[in-house]
């Protein structure tokens, strides 16, 4: 039975490291730049062609 506490303290040790863990991650998602919107493909401006209508 001395074993019990050793397990369950590993098992809480183990939560709060992967909760702390994915604080950590989230945190680093959350300070990384945005992306900048540019268009891969640009086209010409539009010219109106004669007789359309």
């Amino acid at each position: 039975m001395p074993r019990l506490p050793i397990v369950v303290l590993t098992a809480v040790l183990a939560a709060a490291l992967a909760i702390a863990v994915s604080f950590g991650i989230v945190a680093l998602l959350g300070t990384t730049p945005d992306q900048p919107n540019d268009p891969l493909v640009t086209f010409p401006a539009a010219t109106s062609a004669s007789g359309s209508p």
